[in-house]
Parts: C-alpha cells; structure tokens; sequence
C-alpha cells in the first residue's frame, strides 16, 4: 500500500466513524449503558464507553452521552461484559419448574449449554420412566418426545436464560436398547445415527457423551465415533465427561483425542479434573498433553468448575454392574445380601472396570447427601454418609444402598475428590473455560427445598473473586474472554460472547471489587453478590441487584438447525 492509499484509507475509516458516531448521537435506544469498564470478551484490554441496546441487539458501542434512550443506567465503576455462558448448564428440567433460573442469573449467566450424556430430549417410554418421579414432585407435565417438541415446551415457559443442547450418547443407548451392558448390533447403532440426525436438524449444537457413567460407560470408543460422525456433517461438536478422571485420566485423554480426530469434530472435555489423592499433582502433565494435541492438530479443550469436590447421583458410588438394567434390576440387586456384600467389597477396593467414587472420596465422610426425591429421606439432606449411618445405626455403605432403594436411585450427593493446586492450574489454563455443572435453584420457591453444591450459585463470581483478585492467576479480561467469547466458540454460538454491535444483547454489569460467591457447602442457598444489571436478549432480568419480571429467554437452535422437516 502507497503513501497516498494509506492516507485515502485512514480518511475514509474516519469519515465512516465520524458518520457511524453522528446516526448513533441522533439515535434512540431502549437503554443506553453509561460510563462502563468495557470488557468485551475478546481478551482485549477495558475501556470506558457507552453501550446502546435497540430490541434484542447490541446497537453501538461508544460515546452516547447525547443520544435519546428510553432508559439510561449509570454504569461508573462497573464492568460491563457480554453476559456469562455456562457451557454445563443443567437446567433443562428446573426451568419448567422456576423459569427465573435464579442462582444463574444472579451470577451473570445468561446462556446455558446442557444435554451431559443422556439429554432432556429424544424421549421414550423408557425414558419418560426415568423422570416421573421429578415430574410428579414439580408438577410438571412430561408432554414432549423430539427435541423439537421440547424446545418448543422451553420457549411457552419464558425462562430468564437462554438454553440450548446437546444430543446426549447415553440417552440415545438407553432409548435403543436400554442400560444392557454389550455392543449395539449395526441395527441399533443405525437407530442411534438417525437419531443423531433427527437431533441435529431439530437444533442440537453436537454430540455429549457421560463415558464415566452408565448406560454410557457400556458404549465403545467405535460407537461414539460413529455418532459424532453424524453431528460433525452438521457443523456440530463433542462434549463428553470422560470415561476416567481418576487413575486412567492420561488412557481416557488418548480415547478423547481418538475420538475427535477420528470423526473430525471439535471435542471439549466437561468438568476437567484429576480425582481422587492418588492423582492429584498430575494437572499440568494433564494440561500439557491437550496442548500437545491441539499442536498436532487436534481440536480439543476442557472446561472446569472452581471447586474441589464434585456432585452427582448417589448410585455412581456403587459398582457399574449394580446399575445395569435399569432401576427396578439396581433395586433387586441391593436387596439380595449376596450381590450388596459383594458391592460394597468393591466400594473399599482400588478398580480398573469403574471409577471407584466412594473409595476415591474417602468413603462415607467424603460423600454428602444433598438433594432426595423421597420426603421421608428429607432430614438426612446436609449430612455425611458416616453421619447418615450413625443416625440410621447403620454402616455408611448400607445407608447409601438403603437411601439409593428408598429414593429409587434418584438422591444427589457431593464428593470430595480433588486438591486446590489443580484446580488453580485447570482454571487458569487458556484453553479451559468454565460450566457450573448444575441446575439453577433459588433461595425460595418450589426449588429451594433441597440443598445443593456451591457451584450452582457462584461458580461464575467465584472465578473473577478468587482467582482474578485474589490469587491474580488471570486478568479480568481474559476471566472473561473464557467466560464468554471461548465458550461461545467451544459450543458453536455465533451471536453471543462478544460486545459488539449487531450481537445479541446478553450483557452483566458487574462490581470487579465485590463481586463475591456466597453459596458454602454448609449453607449452599445463597445468591452471588456483585452482580448488578443482567440483561438477557436486550430486557433486564436483573437490575440493581434485584430479580426482575422479565422472562425474555429464548431456545437456541445449533448449527443444522432446519426449521422445516
């Protein structure tokens, strides 16, 4: 380029920005965003500006100080970043009950990506089986079957968030052929294809798998691939909680790795960690060889959750084959005194053939209860499996086995599995961003009945309040850029994650000095602080602090998305 051309050129952007900056002072805006610390979750380094929202969409971004809005908030001293996408949502099923997602949005959470393993959608009789008992407890009608269905369920709803999904593998298996341990016929790994295919047309982002888990765990490496070959046709991706965190974390990596190289698809590790005492130190060797894939050429990432126990279902405590069948076989089995002695022999027992949980946690003290389906198992919510025990005067391994009968395999607990130092180091990693690995509750209303881990309520704050300011692990741009713009392009969101006019307007106005997780594992019900404006498809669902009564989110449809079939 000439001289001259330069010259031309750099006229011409500044006449165009003279021009832009002109129509946006003569504009009107719904709201106008005053004097913010723009974060606008690319990495970049902050700036102070002004941010115009028109409808759903991020009009303008820059000095507004004369333009005519409808509303104006004052912004001085706030961060303003596109709103938080929890790339592990779980709330496909709490938001028919609360549609306010309350402990996300008080986090700056605006998107949810959920659909870990087995997916709120396709369903069968099956299927449908499983979620009766929440179903009856919330009172919520089980009326679709396709994705599409549910989707269009989601959306009659009027959640505060937006939600998308993945096609989960395991649901797909047990909507096949049930929780049988044995390959698929070419029969049924068809079936599970079309599905796949049916999914993605009817907006699923990708493909998720649960390989720790069953009926996942059941499923081969060849299986998967062949499924994650019908959602990379559509654009999609791979999610998976991998088969090992424990033990054989570096062969269950070399199975992620196979899997995306071999069908081609991005793949992103959920709730990467390394569990259990025996591996703990072993995260940066962990780091090191995705970063070695990613430099062979291997399109992989992870993301995390800032704390060192995990949750799931009770009945992962016990031995993989004790599950297989279904619920009424698991309920046989820990009723016949010769299989539940040989179960809970596995329980205290190193294994190759599942991830021992319970062992890896320290046994019962390790194990918390915190969420039952059964009232009468209420009391026992907020205790210890070892305390559980000593109320029932039982041992610890048969009051979880009693509870898991007496609740129909439907309790959660909490575990203790991990060490801080590889919590900081997966956190801090520039390839990992972050999911809460939980459904949204409440401090009241009909999803405050339970208890539930700290990760539902903070784990977005908790990122910016421990390890941005205080550990200072991170700056607040790249906290955010991982918060926002990385996990929009792990998932495949096009039009979320970046401050930029003509995004949509998903934005969190936030105190970077005070904004504080509050949720504690003894006391887990409480709301993030810092918080103060979140706004969710251009409409405020929080503001000063405050919930509002603006229900503006929307289903989000994946990348093979077709409207007609």
């Amino acid at each position: 380029m000439t001289k001259h051309q330069l010259s031309s050129s750099i006229a011409l952007v500044a006449l165009l920005f003279a021009s832009l900056t002109g129509r946006a002072q003569q504009s009107s805006y719904d709201f106008v965003i005053m004097g913010a610390r723009i974060v606008d979750g690319t990495g970049a380094p902050w700036f102070i500006g002004d941010i115009g929202i028109l409808g759903d969409h991020i009009a303008v971004v820059g000095d507004l100080q004369n333009a005519a809005a409808k509303k104006r908030i004052d912004a001085t001293g706030l961060v303003a970043s596109p709103g938080f996408i929890d790339v592990q949502g779980q709330s496909e099923f709490n938001v028919l009950v609360d549609n306010r997602a309350a402990s996300k949005i008080t986090q700056g959470v605006t998107t949810e990506i959920t659909g870990e393993g087995t997916s709120i959608a396709p369903l069968n009789n099956r299927l449908l089986e499983d979620m009766q008992d929440s179903a009856k407890k919330y009172g919520v009608a089980l009326d679709w079957h396709s994705l599409d269905e549910y989707l269009r369920r989601l959306e009659r709803a009027r959640p505060a968030i937006n939600l998308g999904t993945f096609v989960g593998a395991g649901g797909l298996r047990e909507y096949v052929m049930g929780k049988d341990d044995r390959p698929a016929t070419p029969a049924e790994l068809e079936q599970m294809r079309q599905l796949v295919n049916q999914a993605m047309e009817q907006g699923a982002f990708g493909l998720s798998s649960a390989l720790q888990y069953v009926p996942d765990r059941f499923a081969s490496t060849d299986e998967i691939v062949e499924l994650a070959k019908v959602a990379r046709r559509y654009g999609g991706v791979y999610f998976t909680h991998q088969r090992s965190e424990g033990d054989q974390i570096f062969q269950s990596l070399d199975e992620v790795f196979d899997i995306a190289q071999r069908a081609g698809i991005s793949a992103t590790i959920w709730h990467l960690k390394t569990a259990y005492r025996e591996n703990w130190g072993k995260m940066p060797e962990v780091l090191n060889r995705i970063e070695a894939a990613r430099a062979r050429g291997i399109d992989v990432a992870a993301s995390v959750y800032p704390y060192t126990r995990g949750s799931n279902g009770l009945i992962a405590c016990f031995p993989s084959w004790i599950l297989e069948g279904g619920t009424n076989k698991m309920i046989q089995r820990l009723q016949d005194p010769a299989q539940r002695a040989r179960a809970q022999k596995e329980m205290d027992e190193p294994s190759t053939a599942w991830e021992n949980q319970w062992r890896g946690s320290g046994g019962g003290q390790g194990v918390t209860l915190i969420q039952v389906l059964n009232p009468k198992l209420h009391k026992y919510e907020g205790m210890n499996f070892e305390e559980i025990g000593r109320q029932m005067s039982k041992d610890p391994k048969d009051a979880a086995m009693d509870i898991a009968i007496a609740d129909r395999g439907q309790s959660e607990v909490v575990i203790s599995i991990m060490q801080e130092a590889d919590v900081r180091a997966a956190v801090s990693s520039p390839s990992v961003t972050y999911g809460t690995d939980s459904s949204a509750q409440a401090e009241d209303g009909p999803l405050s009945m339970s208890k539930a881990h700290p990760r539902a309520f903070g784990t977005f704050p908790r990122i910016v309040a421990e390890y941005v300011r205080t550990e200072h692990t991170m700056r607040l741009e790249e906290a955010v850029r991982k918060m926002t713009s990385l996990a929009a392009s792990r998932v495949g969101i096009m039009d979320r994650g970046i401050l930029r006019p003509g995004m949509m307007a998903d934005l969190a106005l936030f105190d970077a000095a005070a904004i504080q997780d509050r949720s504690t594992y003894p006391d887990p019900l409480r709301y993030s602080v810092g918080v103060k404006d979140v706004f969710v498809n251009g409409r405020p669902v929080v503001l000063d602090g405050k919930i509002t009564a603006e229900r503006p989110g929307r289903a989000l449809h994946g990348p093979g998305y077709n409207p007609i079939q």
